[in-house]
């Protein structure tokens, strides 16, 4: 599934999320639930403005991102 998400830079680069397009719709991150690390990707927990709880994942080593859907 392709995914574009837009991320938040601050003191490193893609930071965490802000938005994510997926199917040609944008949506807006509300919150993030939580967030934990492997050595190989970044996982985020997030609440969506369509009201889902999905998790993202960005690959370190592709820069790829990949999401799930938790919650409808």
């Amino acid at each position: 599934m392709n995914i574009y998400v837009e991320t938040y830079s601050g003191y490193k680069a893609d930071e965490y999320p802000i938005r994510f397009t997926l199917s040609n719709k944008s949506f807006d991150i509300i919150s993030i639930e939580d967030r934990w690390y492997s050595p190989e990707k970044a996982y985020f927990k997030i609440f969506s403005d369509d009201g889902n709880t999905y998790i993202l994942s960005h690959s370190f080593e592709t820069d790829k991102w990949e999401i799930n859907l938790v919650k409808e």
